[in-house]
């Protein structure tokens, strides 16, 4: 788990800053405010380092995101710090025959899944060294009571698919001062999942909602059955919804309990994902409700509902759905080595580095998510009437319009 008040506000408008960066594709923002972010993280760390020097209690540590470590990551890491550390930074770690352990990786998904609420909705995996995932596109059950005719194991075929996890790469560049390559192994794997996590989460969240299919995963918003225009998949046709109301609402959710085939398919829950103003301004007035004693609740759908805020949304779009209908994967390349960046040179202390990731997701179904427009999204207008009589003193009713 990372230590969240690592994240402090300021590096928290930097992550909103560079979500943003990526949504609009501006790798100049985007290496100003990593930059930026970054610097704060390891400034944090560093003031850290000195508040626990000395201090083994494994408890405290973890509180503060240290983790114990694998004799293998400790390896990796001190190979790591040892070739930053040279004049040559670039040979030395070509020189090194050692790949970021798995477990690194799973730590990595661990905080992003912990930090962001649609990466925990998701079905969500470290793919590491796979080419080829196998995925089963509808939870189908795979036991017959009959032999296999053609006609079942053609059904049955149609629900398995293969995703290509080669077909989209993900650069993480890592700065790293000088100074954090001699904290030692424990605080450098702190601040490298800080980064990797925040950095990542961004990129993998504007794949998973709006991906178009070319070299990134495709979006929950995608038709999979539409039109494909240079790897580019068309966007769904929007549902407008204008209340939360049960009857639209629930009207809304409806489709998703039919598959692709025609079959139906049970839906205990779904998740309605929105952008952080239009949670605010749109989908809180509409789901809010007032007690008898005149107290507020959030976050009342007439359906159960999960609400997520994401800014890989415009204001006015949201994304209704099964979330554990999304397949994504993600693993190191193929080498998995830390490689020195030429690219990138911030500040004269600081040393850029480089691991090369593959991230790959889609839909299972096409029917699994509704791509909603909520620009007319009405307030649910709730007013609460104190009526003092004799035979009652104070009888309260609630009216809702809307």
């Amino acid at each position: 788990m990372l230590n969240r008040d690592l994240l402090q506000e300021k590096n928290k408008e930097l992550m909103q800053k560079l979500s943003q960066a990526l949504k609009e594709d501006d790798s100049d923002k985007m290496a100003e405010y990593l930059q930026q972010f970054s610097e704060g993280v390891q400034e944090c760390i560093l003031q850290e380092y000195d508040d626990l020097r000395g201090n083994n209690d494994i408890a405290i540590l973890a509180q503060r995101g240290v983790r114990q470590l694998t004799s293998e990551e400790k390896e990796f890491y001190e190979k790591w710090a040892e070739a930053g550390k040279s004049s040559n930074p670039k040979q030395a770690l070509t020189d090194i025959d050692k790949a970021m352990p798995q477990t690194v990786i799973d730590a990595v998904i661990d905080d992003m899944q912990g930090a962001h609420p649609l990466l925990n909705q998701i079905d969500f995996i470290n793919c590491q060294g796979a080419i080829k995932m196998i995925v089963n596109a509808d939870n189908i059950d795979l036991a017959t009571w009959s032999a296999l005719s053609s006609a079942i194991a053609t059904e049955l075929a149609g629900q398995i698919k293969e995703v290509d996890m080669t077909l989209a790469k993900l650069s993480a560049f890592i700065p790293v001062s000088k100074d954090m390559l001699t904290l030692g192994p424990i605080w450098l794997d702190n601040y490298v999942r800080i980064i990797l996590s925040e950095a990542t989460a961004g990129g993998l969240e504007k794949g998973i909602l709006k991906g178009t299919g070319k070299s990134q995963p495709i979006g929950m918003c995608k038709d999979l059955n539409g039109s494909v225009t240079l790897g580019e998949y068309a966007d769904k046709t929007k549902t407008k919804l204008k209340s939360l109301d049960a009857t639209e609402y629930c009207a809304a959710i409806a489709p998703l309990a039919k598959k692709p085939n025609g079959d139906y398919r049970v839906v205990p829950e779904v998740a309605l994902i929105v952008n952080p103003v239009d949670y605010i301004a749109k989908i809180t007035p509409a789901s809010t409700v007032r007690d008898l004693s005149g107290n507020y609740k959030n976050n009342v759908f007439p359906y159960p509902t999960v609400p997520i805020q994401s800014a890989a949304l415009d204001e006015g779009e949201a994304i209704l759905g099964i979330p554990k209908k999304y397949f994504m994967g993600i693993g190191a390349g193929e080498s998995g080595r830390i490689e020195f960046s030429d690219e990138y040179q911030f500040l004269e202390d600081n040393r850029v580095y480089l691991t090369k990731m593959y991230a790959m997701g889609m839909p299972k179904d096409n029917n699994a998510f509704i791509y909603l427009d909520i620009t007319e999204l009405k307030a649910l207008d709730l007013r609460v009437e104190v009526t003092n009589t004799e035979e009652n003193p104070v009888n309260t009713k609630q009216k809702a319009s809307e």
